[in-house]
């Protein structure tokens, strides 16, 4: 499985890597966040939709109590928050795993809580704290989707530090 780590030193930063991570999503898409609560992901989650669907930059929120988050755009995207969900039946009986092979970008935070219901293509970002604001952020695929995607992130990424 191939995987990038990358180290953000700032919320600014983390939203700045999913600026980086959105322009190269595609409809279908689906990234799979882990880490502890106030780990960066709803950061990282808000660079995604400011590139995926720039209308609705400014209605970025954490899901927590609403289970999902609907950002439209000419590719919508489908914010999930699976922290309060304990297995596969909770997600099946709110019809969630409908919106994981649909015409939208997933981003679903706690993405641990999906076993059986994991599409097989999938960017996973996994944050971890590494003092004060700095967040440790390793990235790893499954899937020929998502492998291309991760290899294009390194290319862009490195681009980035040359200018």
């Amino acid at each position: 499985m191939p995987r990038l780590q990358i180290t953000t030193c700032s919320p600014a930063e983390t939203e700045k890597l999913g600026v980086c991570v959105g322009s190269l999503l595609q409809p279908g898409s689906f990234l799979a966040l882990r880490g502890g609560l106030g780990g960066g992901k709803t950061c990282l989650t808000r660079g995604v939709v400011a590139v995926v669907a720039p209308e609705s930059s400014g209605l970025v929120a954490s899901p927590t109590y609403a289970i999902m988050n609907c950002y439209p755009g000419s590719t919508p995207v489908y914010h999930f928050d699976f922290y309060r969900l304990t297995c596969d039946d909770d997600i099946v009986e709110l019809g969630f795993e409908d919106y994981f092979y649909g015409d939208g970008v997933c981003v679903v935070e706690w993405s641990e809580r999906l076993t059986e219901l994991m599409p097989p293509d999938v960017l996973t970002l996994l944050f971890e704290y590494g003092g004060d604001e700095r967040r440790l952020i390793t990235i790893s695929s499954s899937g020929q989707k998502s492998d291309n995607i991760l290899v294009r992130l390194a290319d862009l990424l490195q681009m980035q530090k040359k200018l």
